[in-house]
């Protein structure tokens, strides 16, 4: 079909920002949570320093698993050749750019890591389990590893997000040609440092214990966390007829579309993990969901179950719901929260077994842990939503997007 009947909206860059008022308001919210998280942080701490690493550690893992699935978002829609997805693509640009501050909310992690991880003891070596990974499991190998995912990740991120603001200004094709092209090997480089991840900073929170799918894990929460705030600008930007034709209740079911599909993979991949290591039953694996199902930690467990399958998969399951904005809009926070309630599932029996503390025994120093840096994650993101086009206004791809409405 000829798309010389599609009426594109040409605006320059500065004509598809947000109204200043709404800039302006957006960046105050952001500013103040980023405050408010910090100030929790340092009363968190203060409070149970012990407490507060592992907790820090779940609200880092929030951030920056949002930030990886928003990297993955535009390096999959790039691969594709993806058109109904270019305004959600601005939003992922802003997601991805959480990373290299990233880098920045890991320099607590160097200093409570000792505390936190069990092999990086000298004590761990007379361990002849943890004395078979120490190839793997040491200090150094761990801070080199770290940097070099920030390297790809922010370097990943930086590259698409200026290649993409340089097209609003210049309107050149080439420049999308050659993000296509980047994104392939890219997706490879970030599946695999976002695996590896995922092994260092949260499965060998438990070192006997492992996982051959566990990165896959991680990778559906990263993805359905960021398709969620990614939900949430969209319907923000279309209540306010910011976008027009760019997107509308078309593109909006799609987003929903592709997080219902993420929820039901991660309930796949949750369940596999757990259904193969019920089968074989080897205690260094068993452990892990023995210490999840005992002392409190089976209601928690219980809560990821309904709370990330059987209810949003209920509700986004209609088609109504999804092209709803409260509908959509309700799913969107519900999972945001419960990608917390995950992390902090993986996380905090840690802290039960390495405090000896029996039972969940669920703190406001917790939540202190998730403000600071998500905080930090909301400030970045109206700070970008407030001085960037809210869409990129000159992709070659735009007339396709505006055809998804007449279709």
């Amino acid at each position: 079909m000829s798309l010389d009947h599609v009426e594109v909206p040409k605006k320059s860059p500065e004509e598809a920002m947000l109204p200043r008022p709404m800039a302006k308001s957006l960046s105050g919210f952001g500013y103040g949570l980023a405050v408010l998280g910090l100030i929790a942080a340092a009363a968190g701490a203060f409070a149970d320093l012990t407490r507060f690493k592992y907790a820090y550690l779940v609200g880092f893992a929030w951030v920056v698993t949002l930030g990886l699935g928003g990297l993955l978002f535009i390096l999959i829609m790039h691969v594709t050749k993806t058109s109904w997805s270019v305004a959600a693509r601005r939003q992922a640009e802003w997601i991805a750019g959480i990373l290299p501050v990233g880098l920045l909310l890991a320099i607590p992690l160097v200093f409570f890591a000792h505390d936190i991880y069990e092999w990086m003891h000298e004590s761990a070596m007379h361990d002849p389990i943890l004395a078979k990974k120490a190839a793997y499991l040491n200090p150094k190998r761990f801070y080199i590893f770290g940097i070099g995912y920030f390297v790809i990740w922010i370097g990943a991120s930086w590259y698409f997000r200026r290649r993409s603001l340089e097209q609003d200004r210049t309107g050149d094709p080439k420049l999308t040609l050659s993000m296509q092209k980047a994104a392939a090997p890219l997706i490879l480089l970030t599946a695999l440092s976002l695996s590896f991840a995922g092994f260092d900073w949260l499965m060998s929170l438990q070192p006997h214990w492992y996982s051959t799918i566990f990165g896959v894990y991680v990778f559906s929460g990263s993805m359905t966390s960021a398709l969620s705030l990614i939900a949430l600008g969209t319907i923000l930007f279309q209540s306010r007829g910011l976008y027009g034709p760019v997107s509308t209740v078309e593109h909006r079911h799609d987003i929903g579309k592709l997080l219902f599909g993420f929820t039901v993979f991660w309930t796949y991949i949750a369940f596999s993990q757990y259904f193969l290591i019920w089968y074989a039953n080897i205690p260094e694996e068993t452990i892990f969901y023995r210490l999840r199902l005992e002392h409190g930690w089976r209601t928690v467990t219980q809560l990821l179950v309904l709370g990330h399958f059987v209810l949003p998969f209920v509700l986004l399951l209609s088609r109504h719901v999804k092209r709803h904005m409260f509908g959509l809009g309700f799913a969107a926070v519900w999972m945001l929260f419960m990608h917390w309630i995950d992390l902090y599932w993986i996380v905090m029996p840690a802290w039960s077994e390495a405090t000896h503390t029996h039972g969940v025994g669920f703190s406001w120093v917790d939540i202190a842990g998730w403000l600071a840096p998500m905080g930090i994650l909301a400030f970045w993101w109206t700070y970008r939503a407030s001085r960037d086009p809210i869409y990129p206004v000159r992709d070659p791809r735009l007339p396709e997007t505006v055809r998804l409405v007449q279709l």
